[in-house]
C-alpha cells in the first residue's frame, strides 16, 4: 500500500487535542473521516506531535497508508474538500517510502507562542493568542528563556500527567521577538527541540511571562529548573497561544531537501 505524508494546519479551538478520543471531536477523527470517504479501509492515521486542546498547528505531519496510488495534488485537492467545513486543511502532500514515520523519522520540533499585550478586547485575534493586559519586559524574558537552552532535566515544566520515559531534553531554541500588532504588541516566543515533553512549552511560556511581569528574575527561572520539581514551575500558560509550526526530517518529504 502506498504511504503518504500529510502537511496540516489546523484552528484548535474546536477540538478536544490531535488525538482520537471518544464523544469528543478531534483533528485525527477530521482527518481520518476525510481520507475514509476516499478510503473506506483506511487505517488510523499517524501524526508527529500530539497537541492539546485548543492548540493549533500550522506544520503538522501525518502519514497513512492507501489503498491506491494518487498524485500528492489530487490527493490533497480531494482531502481539502471533504475536511470543509471544519477548520482543517492539508498544505502539502508527498509520497514517502513505507518505512518512513511521521513521529518516528523526525528529527526536530518547532513551536510557536504568541502573547499580545493589550488592554481591548481581542477582537480578529480572539482565541489564537493569550492576552496580557499589563506590560511585558520582552529583554528580561529573553534573558530567562537562554537559562533553559541546553540539555537538562526538566521536571519543573512537565506535566504530571506526561508519559514520556525520561524527563531529559536538549533545547536547541528559545528565542523571545516583540513586533507590533496595531494597537498591541506582540511577544513571540520560539522553541526548537527533536522532542519535548508534555506541557513543556506552555510552562515555559506561564513562567517567562512571570520574568516579563516582574514577579521573577531570570535566575528564578535558573532556580526553578535546578529544583526538578513541578512545584517550582510559574503558572501554566492557556493553550490559544500555542502553534505546533514545523516538524523535521533527515529529508524533507515535500521539498526533497
Amino acid at each position: 500500500m502506498p504511504r503518504y505524508a500529510f502537511r496540516i494546519e489546523y484552528h484548535g479551538h474546536p477540538f478536544s487535542g490531535w488525538q482520537r478520543q471518544t464523544h469528543v471531536p478531534s483533528v485525527q477523527e477530521a482527518v481520518e473521516t476525510a481520507l475514509r470517504r476516499l478510503d473506506p479501509g483506511l487505517d488510523a492515521i499517524a501524526a508527529a506531535g500530539r497537541t492539546d486542546a485548543g492548540v493549533h498547528a500550522t506544520g503538522q505531519v501525518a502519514h497513512a497508508d492507501l489503498a491506491r496510488d494518487w498524485t500528492p495534488f489530487r490527493l490533497m485537492e480531494a482531502v481539502n474538500y471533504h475536511l470543509k467545513p471544519d477548520p482543517v486543511a492539508v498544505t502539502a502532500v508527498a509520497a514517502v517510502t513505507a518505512d518512513w514515520h511521521a513521529r518516528f523519522s523526525a528529527i526536530e520540533r518547532r513551536y510557536l507562542y504568541r502573547i499580545l499585550v493589550r488592554r481591548a478586547p481581542l477582537v480578529h485575534d480572539a482565541g489564537l493568542a493569550w492576552q496580557v493586559r499589563h506590560p511585558l519586559d520582552a529583554e528580561a524574558m529573553a534573558e530567562g528563556a537562554r537559562r533553559l537552552l541546553g540539555q537538562h532535566d526538566f521536571t519543573t515544566f512537565r506535566s504530571t500527567m506526561c508519559q514520556a520515559k525520561s524527563p531529559v531534553k536538549t533545547l536547541d531554541l528559545a528565542q523571545v521577538e516583540t513586533r507590533a500588532a496595531g494597537p498591541a504588541t506582540e511577544i513571540r516566543l520560539t522553541f526548537h527541540a527533536r522532542s519535548f515533553l508534555h506541557n513543556q512549552i506552555r510552562s515555559f511560556a506561564g513562567t517567562l511571562e512571570r520574568v516579563g511581569s516582574g514577579a521573577w528574575s531570570p535566575d528564578d527561572v535558573s532556580h526553578a529548573l535546578a529544583a526538578r520539581d513541578r512545584a517550582a514551575c510559574g503558572p501554566v500558560a492557556p493553550p490559544q497561544g500555542l502553534y505546533l509550526t514545523h516538524v523535521g526530517y533527515p529529508e524533507d518529504p515535500f521539498t526533497g531537501s
